[in-house]
């Protein structure tokens, strides 16, 4: 399945028996506003997961600010609202579709390929005109059977192993990458060698992601290398990873723990505007 569908293929297929809808509606200086955004008018039928409680596991001291729930946790989840390998899910935020792409990310990492997230948002489904509701959907358990994909992800270790033909491309914006702000993580920096790759970048005025062309000539300097992709907390890189996987590079991995988890240890970080930048032991 195509990673991404416009509000026209949603609103066309909105009463398909097989169909979840997620709002993934989440902010992270507001914990509880996705929440409440749900419960004022959402997608009509669609379900609400919370990154902190739904996609996220517990914190620790390492690991990162939102490391992967556990595959049980997942699987009940999953199973309670709906979905077994016959379900397309379908994800949507208002949040340039990094927690949406978290919720596919996840849901392909279970090996469940039929999922894909609504390109431009909740905004796209409102500019269209399409009915909005508040009513909230009681669904229908299902079972979903798991299939971990463990080659999707590099935990720390994969990180600092990886040879000269893995990209490490960093998703946030370039005042922390560079290292000129931190506002959450107890370091400032990046990861040394890593390429600035602002997962924002990949869309259009409208919110929508860019075409393929475009987004493929952004890849152009990667093209002949492994990718890696992180951002601060395994989040908005989930973005990125829906627009290389837009792109074609369907083979991209995802370091969950991101920066939040390397700067939570004792390990070199670059400042600066270029991958190796000025090292800081």
């Amino acid at each position: 399945m195509q990673p991404l569908v416009t509000a026209q293929w949603l609103h066309d297929h909105l009463h398909d028996d097989q169909l979840v809808i997620v709002d993934c509606r989440f902010q992270l200086s507001t914990a509880e506003a996705g929440a409440e955004d749900y419960g004022q008018d959402h997608i009509p039928g669609a379900l609400y997961f919370h990154l902190n409680r739904d996609l996220s596991g517990p914190k620790a001291e390492h690991g990162g600010r939102h490391p992967l729930p556990s595959v049980e946790a997942l699987t009940s989840l999953f199973s309670q609202a709906g979905i077994d390998e016959h379900t397309t899910v379908i994800a949507y935020d208002d949040q340039e579709m990094a927690m949406a792409g978290r919720l596919w990310w996840l849901l392909r990492y279970l090996g469940h390929d039929k999922t894909a997230v609504l390109d431009g948002g909740y905004a796209a489904w409102k500019r269209a005109g399409y009915e909005v509701t508040a009513d909230v959907p009681t669904p229908k358990p299902r079972t979903f059977k798991p299939q971990v994909r463990p080659d999707m992800l590099v935990d720390i270790q994969g990180v600092q192993a990886r040879g000269p033909k893995t990209a490490l491309l960093d998703s946030r914006a370039g005042e922390r990458y560079r290292g000129e702000s931190e506002p959450l993580d107890p370091k400032a920096g990046h990861i040394p060698g890593a390429h600035h790759f602002f997962y924002k970048e990949n869309l259009a005025p409208d919110q929508t992601m860019l075409p393929v062309d475009q987004l493929k000539s952004r890849l152009e300097p990667f093209s002949d290398q492994d990718i890696i992709v992180y951002c601060g907390s395994g989040v908005t890189a989930c973005s990125n990873l829906l627009a290389l996987h837009a792109a074609g590079r369907t083979d991209a991995k995802l370091y969950p723990g991101s920066w939040s988890d390397w700067s939570s240890y004792d390990l070199p970080v670059a400042v600066g505007p270029t991958p190796d930048g000025e090292v800081k032991e």
